[in-house]
């Protein structure tokens, strides 16, 4: 943090990494409706996972720059080598903070890897199987299967030493159920962090305008206060409460895709295809991080201070708290946890 803070003074906005987030495949084994990247559905135009040791590759490269990593996907429990990725990047790559993210169907077949896992982040929106069925794209014996898993596995946590943490996504269908998904987390001892739906990275027009919405961010800053296991900083709940602009610092949370190409400065910026950001190195190609990162910020220049917010949390809780390092400093010691390194991918 100190090092961000110096290149902040002298208004640098090219930051040292906070966590680094791998793609570990495009592939995916549901097909979440509001997702626009991956699903079933968009399974043949994503590119095949990379063999073994050419990921172990990708993640020296990183290792040698980042030593917090998250792994997501598509839905990385699909990767062949999925368990032998996760042990050796925790016990010969020697990553400080491994978190996974899944959708967590595939769980059982990999538990035999979740003892090395710090932690273990698994999508869910609603409590209603119907509803969450509808909402991936997948039987309602599927949707059952994922709820019966999160419950299971919360019970693991101190047997395997992760901490669980289940993201939900508001839209407009699932706000209703948002309290109870808060309750089944305080009663599983799970961490829960909620985020708004969004398209094309701005949140969806109906929850911008929606009473229900703001009145439900509000309660939850109040329920955090009074010791409710939500997780995401005062700073960040207030940004989504009012979508209040911040100043965003990408490059606290680089994005490494699925062939090893490193996103710079962020993803929206290098989908957006605007000059702004793009994909100028593959990690498989380089010897270091450091390599990798000149030769990005080279092509592109300083991370710009043009793009509008787009309150994913990756983005807004790091760069929050860079904007703002004593209150989010104060709090992260009042609550004992790193909010920064917490934020799903």
């Amino acid at each position: 943090m100190l090092r961000n803070l110096l290149k902040l003074a002298r208004q640098d906005r090219h930051l040292h990494p906070r966590v680094a987030i791998y793609y570990l495949t495009g592939q995916c084994n549901l097909n979440c409706a509001y997702c626009e990247d991956f699903g079933l559905r968009r399974n043949e135009q994503n590119q095949s996972p990379l063999p073994l040791e050419q990921v172990l590759q990708i993640l020296r490269v990183v290792r040698s720059g980042v030593d917090a990593l998250m792994l997501t996907g598509g839905e990385p429990l699909t990767h062949p080598e999925i368990d032998k990725i996760i042990l050796r990047a925790k016990k010969e790559l020697k990553f400080r903070e491994l978190t996974l993210i899944s959708n967590g169907f595939l769980l059982p077949q990999h538990e035999a890897a979740l003892p090395v896992v710090d932690r273990l982040i698994v999508s869910l929106d609603s409590l209603d199987p119907q509803l969450w069925s509808q909402t991936i794209g997948a039987p309602l014996a599927s949707a059952e299967t994922i709820l019966s898993n999160i419950a299971f596995y919360a019970k693991l946590q101190a047997k395997f030493g992760y901490r669980m943490i289940i993201n939900a996504v508001i839209t407009p269908e699932t706000l209703p159920g948002a309290e109870a998904l808060l309750e089944f987390a305080r009663q599983n001892r799970l961490l829960i962090s909620f985020s708004p739906q969004s398209y094309n990275n701005w949140p969806r027009y109906e929850l911008t305008v929606s009473p229900a919405y703001r009145e439900l961010i509000q309660k939850l800053i109040q329920l955090k206060r009074a010791g409710a296991p939500i997780l995401g900083s005062d700073l960040y709940l207030r940004a989504l409460a009012a979508f209040e602009p911040y100043d965003c610092y990408p490059t606290l949370v680089p994005r490494i895709y699925p062939n090893g190409d490193l996103a710079y400065p962020c993803r929206p910026l290098e989908k957006a295809e605007n000059g702004q950001g793009g994909r100028a190195v593959n990690l498989l190609n380089v010897k270091n991080w450091d390599e990798a990162w000149e030769l990005a910020s080279e092509t592109y220049g300083q991370p710009p201070r043009t793009c509008h917010s787009c309150f994913q949390q990756c983005y807004a809780e790091p760069s929050l708290m860079a904007a703002n390092p004593l209150p989010w400093l104060l709090e992260s010691l009042r609550s004992g946890v790193d909010l920064s390194t917490y934020a799903p991918g």
